[in-house]
């Protein structure tokens, strides 16, 4: 299986750049993750964008709304995708003004990263650092610790 991050726009931040490039590093050994970024824009246009970019793939938005899983429930999830046969999985990162109804309504999942609203740039720095620390139980590393 492989996950496709598709995000509104390359982070403009410094630490968001240096997080999404070590976490890039460390996740390339570990299994197949593309970034891709779209252009910016409205919420609609953005969500739009999200939408043509992760055609074909299981959609996972990323939105305050969604489902706040514990590492241990996005490790199930996987391992669930993985025993369904998924071959693909797109995690939606949205810009400032979040996503369009259109765009949640289409998501397999919504999943949120905390109950605290969190600045776009930092919440792909996060979902990066969640995909390693899955892809590491998935590898049985000693990574994550419980």
């Amino acid at each position: 299986m492989d996950f496709r991050v598709v995000a509104a726009a390359r982070p403009s931040l410094a630490y968001a750049r240096e997080g999404v490039a070590f976490f890039e590093q460390r996740l390339r050994p570990l299994g197949r993750v593309e970034l891709r970024y779209v252009r910016d824009g409205s919420a609609a246009e953005v969500s739009a964008r999200l939408l043509a970019a992760s055609e074909g793939c299981l959609r996972v938005a990323l939105d305050e709304r969604g489902e706040n899983w514990s590492t241990r429930e996005f490790e199930a999830h996987v391992r669930r995708w993985q025993l369904q046969s998924v071959k693909h999985v797109a995690f939606l990162v949205g810009a400032a003004d979040g996503h369009s109804p259109a765009l949640r309504a289409a998501a397999d999942c919504i999943l949120c990263l905390g109950r605290q609203t969190m600045q776009h740039e930092l919440a792909l720095v996060v979902l990066l650092e969640q995909l390693y620390r899955v892809h590491t139980l998935l590898a049985n590393s000693p990574y994550h610790r419980d």
